[in-house]
């Protein structure tokens, strides 16, 4: 699994290459739009610039500064350079495309002798690097080109500042001293500033849902598919969960009867269809009533309610889990989807030690404790009272008085392995 590092980092190389074909399609469009004003409005032109330079030098920069995007964008997905040096790589694009346009500008004022430039619209393109360095999700990095940008504009502005004296236009456009320049070149900055934390919200939101995917791996890691997806939220919410600790948990075991002679009286293929059918249902009632299965034991299983999370009365869960598959089994062999099946589950409620166990390579979500030994013990008992399912007096005490009215005491029985009397109850 990558780490966020490099998540981080692969979606700087997206972003960067979007961030070139937006440029491309930007300052095209904006070379478009200049030329349609200029075919409009040309006598007014010649009248502010008495040459055609202004219109050629945009052109002729639109169409380098296209080039040279298209360059970046070709580089980020070829050249190794980019990868090792990903932060060099975006301090010196933005360093370039912000000098191009001042190199356009100063361009500009030297062969028309005119700086009314400076106060047109075209000094509003470096806004546009500006606000597209949000693309590279980096706080200085937005504030540098801002800076940047500021500090050229306003460094031109004064240097040319002086031509403003023989302009024969000044009663159109009067001489602001540096007031004007000033003042854009600090909003140029405050933009930067801005763009630098809309990059770094959007970076943080990014790292956020990167380390809510890489927990819900860890998750499906650990579990695999033995959750549903509302205790793997509960799971994500309270991380303590899974650390080892004592929990009241509700064991259940089921296990299948008569498997051993129908496995004898069919082909494997068969076998494993009919398992599948079983433990299908068996999996989604486990799990739609809040219940984890640890492990397939051949033709059973073992599964847990109250761990890794507690949702509600654990024993009641588990019990109308059980009720429900001993139900569909039945519903399942009168639709003909299943020979006769009878099973045996038991449930007993108690104390377990819950915890990850293994290695750091591989780990397994393990419920270890007496109630463990005492739910298996308590399944092997239906043998003996022919039925499917028996509880213990831990789990009948915790039911609803309706769920309680199912049930018949059988007293107390012996445990295998256990000195202690356990009271019974089974299923009506």
């Amino acid at each position: 699994m990558m780490s966020v590092e490099e998540l981080y980092n692969i979606e700087i190389n997206k972003s960067e290459r979007l961030r070139a074909l937006i440029l491309i399609g930007l300052l095209g469009l904006e070379a478009l739009f200049l030329l349609v004003i200029y075919f409009f409005y040309r006598e007014e032109y010649l009248q502010i610039f008495n040459t055609h330079i202004s219109i050629y030098a945009i052109l002729i920069f639109t169409v380098i500064i296209i080039i040279y995007e298209y360059l970046v964008h070709y580089s980020i997905g070829k050249s190794k350079f980019y990868f090792q040096n990903p932060r060099f790589f975006s301090y010196f694009n933005s360093f370039s495309e912000v000098s191009l346009l001042s190199l356009l500008l100063i361009v500009i004022v030297e062969y028309s002798s005119q700086t009314i430039i400076l106060q047109s619209p075209a000094t509003l393109t470096y806004f546009i690097f500006i606000v597209l360095s949000t693309f590279r999700l980096n706080f200085k990095l937005s504030i540098f080109t801002g800076t940047l940008a500021s500090f050229e504009f306003i460094l031109i502005s004064i240097y040319y500042s002086t031509y403003f004296a023989n302009t024969p236009i000044d009663n159109v456009y009067p001489n602001l001293s540096g007031m004007q320049y000033l003042g854009q070149g600090l909003i140029m900055i405050i933009t930067g500033i801005a763009a630098g934390f809309v990059a770094d919200l959007i970076k943080k939101k990014m790292v956020i849902s990167w380390n809510n995917i890489k927990e819900k791996n860890a998750v499906i890691d650990l579990f695999g598919q033995q959750i549903s997806p509302q205790i793997a939220d509960n799971i994500l919410k309270n991380h303590n969960e899974l650390f080892g600790a004592r929990k009241k948990v509700c064991i259940m075991f089921l296990d299948i009867r008569q498997f051993t002679p129908f496995v004898e009286r069919h082909q494997p293929e068969e076998v494993v269809a009919y398992l599948n059918t079983l433990f299908g249902f068996m999996i989604d009632i486990v799990q739609s009533h809040h219940g984890v299965i640890n492990q397939f034991l051949g033709d059973g299983f073992m599964a847990t309610f109250g761990a890794p999370v507690s949702i509600g009365n654990s024993s009641q869960h588990a019990t109308d889990a059980s009720q429900k598959i001993i139900d569909e089994i039945n519903s399942e062999f009168n639709k003909g989807n299943i020979p006769k099946t009878r099973i045996g589950i038991g449930l007993h409620y108690d104390e377990a030690v819950t915890g990850n166990i293994g290695s750091s390579i591989r780990k397994q979500y393990s419920i270890t404790g007496k109630v463990v030994i005492m739910a298996s013990r308590i399944e092997q008992l239906n043998k003996k009272y022919n039925s499917q399912l028996l509880i213990s007096e831990e789990v009948y005490n915790q039911l609803k008085d309706t769920s309680q009215n199912a049930f018949i005491g059988l007293g107390s029985s012996k445990i295998k392995g256990s000195e202690k009397l356990v009271s019974l109850y089974k299923a009506v």
